[in-house]
């Protein structure tokens, strides 16, 4: 069930970039990124709602917290530095470069969480990166 979550996200994030593309035109960055924001956040509370797990808020952890606040910072920075890119360039360019996270966090999973780091993961994160080479130049 994984794999249909992930492949449903990667054609949402593939709408996000075109749809952005579209819907920038003409409006600063930065007030586009809280526009948007302002849509997710509607759409995460209301399925938060919608599933009734609204009390589950009282049973996360501190620490849980101040990660779960550092990743949406983290967030809210990716997309305005993002949304800018998408602005200046072209978003069969800038697309690809931003897909370089999925590099980047390769490298900080094994580096942080300790996870491992295989033959199959350097193959893919060397074919990543000069498949993005490759697009963007």
């Amino acid at each position: 069930m994984w794999f249909i979550f992930a492949l449903l996200s990667a054609i949402f994030a593939s709408l996000t970039s075109i749809l952005a593309k579209i819907g920038i035109d003409g409006v600063n960055s930065n007030l586009a990124t809280a526009i948007r924001t302002v849509v997710v956040v509607m759409m995460a509370w209301g399925m938060v709602f919608l599933t009734h797990t609204q009390s589950g808020l009282s049973e996360i952890s501190r620490k849980s917290w101040v990660f779960l606040i550092l990743s949406g910072l983290a967030t809210g920075a990716s997309w305005l530095c993002y949304y800018r890119a998408l602005q200046m360039g072209e978003a069969s360019k800038v697309v690809p470069i931003d897909k370089l996270s999925v590099v980047i966090t390769l490298a900080l999973a094994f580096i942080f969480l300790h996870e491992k780091f295989t033959m199959k993961s350097l193959i893919g994160c060397i074919l990543i990166g000069v498949g993005t080479l490759v697009m963007v130049l």
